[in-house]
């Protein structure tokens, strides 16, 4: 098994719109490839329990999230099922996903460089066909508005693209942290102050209250 901090940051990455899979045979292995979208380690690794088979021969998988990733062999040669499945995540340009590869021995060896082509090439040929969506970097402010500005910045908020993460009321008002796109989020900070007339002035934050 590997695990460690990888470059996975930039942009123009993609994540699945919904979990896929993809099944062949090569030289009497069956192999197949489910993947799916995961928002953290702890989801990917509940996601490989859940679709490794019990009685198959080799689970084998790999997950990217961001920086985190990890991978495992589950008993094939070192480096010739967990990391090429890796890397094919990294090379299609793929993020937030973990790909488990299932394979029932069929009673020919590959050899290792089969090995490797064969769960990289089942890997590939899923995320190949599965459907998938941008990544939209994200950021997230927060402001106090008073009650009078609640309604309205609730309605015109999503209209922006911002979602309302946290929401914390004190006498005067709420406090709230929205999450927008970074490639929007002078022009939402902007409109924020528009709409409440210079009472609110959000402010960048990076895990929400503070």
């Amino acid at each position: 098994m590997s695990e460690g901090i990888g470059d996975a940051a930039g942009g123009g990455r993609v994540t699945l719109s919904e979990p896929a899979r993809f099944e062949k045979e090569i030289r009497k292995s069956r192999f197949l490839a489910r993947a799916a979208p995961c928002a953290t380690p702890a989801e990917a690794l509940d996601f490989v329990r859940a679709v490794s088979v019990a009685d198959a021969t080799h689970n084998c998988w790999a997950y990217r999230i961001g920086q985190d990733y990890r991978s495992d062999d589950d008993g094939e040669p070192g480096g010739t099922a967990g990391r090429p499945i890796l890397q094919v995540i990294d090379g299609q340009g793929f993020d937030r996903v973990a790909v488990v590869v299932t394979r029932w021995f069929g009673g020919i060896k590959l050899g290792a460089g089969g090995l490797v082509r064969a769960y990289g090439g089942t890997a590939a040929e899923c995320l190949r066909l599965a459907p998938r969506v941008p990544i939209v970097a994200m950021t997230r402010l927060a402001f106090h508005c008073g009650f009078s500005d609640l309604a309205l910045l609730r309605a015109r908020l999503p209209g922006m693209g911002a979602a309302i993460e946290e929401e914390r009321f004190d006498a005067a008002g709420a406090v709230l942290v929205v999450a927008v796109p970074v490639v929007a989020c002078d022009a939402v900070a902007a409109r924020i102050v528009d709409l409440t007339r210079g009472q609110a002035m959000p402010r960048a934050v990076k895990d929400g209250f503070s």
